[in-house]
């Protein structure tokens, strides 16, 4: 039982960067007089999938930067509901809530429904295992902020425990060995990060420990890192890590994950304390034909041009649990943060078009480049559009400008311009008198 049953609802599942600016959209647009926006989230605040990696480091305080559902539903009219989505019933068009427990097992709100006229989904996506052995008991992914947060715990435990090694025998041969698997944007970013972490953590309290007790691998299955980047800046990427003292290993596909060493399929072993998996995604398994909708063999549901999932055009699903092939493409729309934010858009002007009995849009697609960060060391990137004419490579200051747009525009978006421009404004001042590193 939600709300007053003569009001329109419309429900989102899922407070990611497309969830999230969706709501706020809706609700800034239909107010709560006639609609009732509503969010499902089975988290309590946001922070934006492509800083994770910061924040497994240390270098990121997400306690700063994340956003409050609660507060921000208030603030921009929507309802706002803590809990998981287990399926949907069509018939009733009413979405089941999976039952939320306490810590201790205690049951807070039993298994529910919450009614629907229009459903978005955009649940996000997870790291894809590919069934190899061990990765689930063995790796850490970074899907989630509790992901991220778990390997910088563990990341300060190791280093801690060198540190003390060396206090008290300077010469012993002691080492945080770190591998990741996967060598795209997060994994790449994250290996550069680990280094600028470590870099600062003698000025933390941990006096003999430096960047050189710190030794990361970086394994690609394919023939380089970054394929999504043009390879001469794929090639630069990898040069200004391997100067930073990453192994980087390509064309090595892993076999098994054991408690301690990470198995390639050429037969080599490599030691880890600590395992990261970062080597690509798909859709949760509870997706997979949920409420009879149409699903791929990644588990993303299948959506029409329109973002209207192919067996039910009250259903739309954005961002990375969606498979989207437009016309005249050979490759589904790719699973990117700009991909979601841009099909946000599409989804609200397809629904105030549905309310109205209008027909959708096709979604368009337009791909502005890719940029990876390598802390604050280098940037690499291409931009794409219109502005630039075409194509441009970008590296250095200009590709770590726009980076660091990236983020900015996505506080705009979910926050408006005055109370995005004093996030960006506040985001400025701790990093100026907030400690580098998270420590705790």
């Amino acid at each position: 039982m939600t709300g007053t049953a003569k009001k329109t609802q419309i429900v989102v599942v899922g407070g990611g960067a497309g969830g999230l600016e969706l709501v706020k959209k809706l609700g800034a647009r239909f107010g709560r007089d006639d609609f009732d926006i509503i969010l499902i989230e089975r988290n309590r605040t946001h922070i934006w999938k492509p800083l994770l990696h910061e924040v497994a480091a240390g270098s990121l305080d997400a306690n700063l930067d994340e956003v409050g559902y609660r507060s921000h539903g208030y603030r921009w009219g929507y309802r706002y509901f803590l809990g998981a989505m287990e399926t949907i019933d069509r018939d009733n068009k009413q979405v089941i809530i999976a039952p939320l427990y306490d810590d201790d097992g205690t049951e807070i709100i039993g298994r529910h429904r919450i009614r629907y006229d229009y459903l978005i989904l955009a649940v996000g996506a997870i790291s894809n295992d590919f069934n190899t052995p061990g990765v689930r008991e063995h790796c850490i992914f970074l899907d989630t902020r509790i992901q991220a947060d778990k390997f910088r715990q563990k990341l300060l435990n190791h280093c801690l425990r060198v540190s003390r090694t060396m206090s008290e025998n300077p010469s012993a041969d002691t080492y945080v060995d770190v591998v990741i698997v996967g060598g795209g944007a997060t994994g790449v970013e994250l290996a550069a990060e680990l280094y600028n972490a470590a870099a600062a953590l003698s000025h933390y309290g941990l006096e003999v420990f430096d960047e050189e007790r710190l030794r990361v691998t970086l394994l690609e299955a394919g023939p380089r890192i970054l394929p999504a980047l043009p390879e001469k800046l794929a090639d630069a990427a990898r040069d200004e890590l391997l100067d930073l003292g990453v192994r980087v290993l390509t064309g090595k596909k892993v076999s098994e994950i054991t408690s301690d060493n990470v198995l390639t399929s050429d037969g080599e072993s490599i030691s880890a304390n600590l395992k990261v998996w970062a080597a690509g995604v798909k859709g949760a398994g509870f997706l997979d034909g949920i409420g009879g909708l149409e699903t791929n063999s990644q588990n993303q549901l299948t959506v029409k041009p329109t973002l209207q999932t192919t067996r039910d055009d009250r259903i739309f699903a954005l961002g990375d649990c969606c498979s989207c092939l437009l016309p005249g493409e050979d490759h589904p729309v790719p699973p990117r943060a700009q991909a979601a934010h841009q099909m946000a858009s599409t989804v609200f002007t397809n629904i105030r078009h549905l309310i109205a009995n209008e027909p959708c849009e096709n979604f368009v697609y337009k791909d502005y480049g890719s940029l990876v960060s390598l802390s604050r060391f280098s940037t690499v990137g291409s931009l794409m559009g219109n502005l630039i004419g075409g194509r441009m490579a970008v590296e250095g200051r200009l590709a770590r400008f726009v980076y660091i747009s990236l983020y900015r525009m996505h506080l705009i978006a979910i926050h408006g311009w005055l109370s995005g421009m004093t996030q960006i404004l506040l985001s400025r001042m701790n990093q100026a008198i907030r400690p580098k590193l998270k420590l705790h």
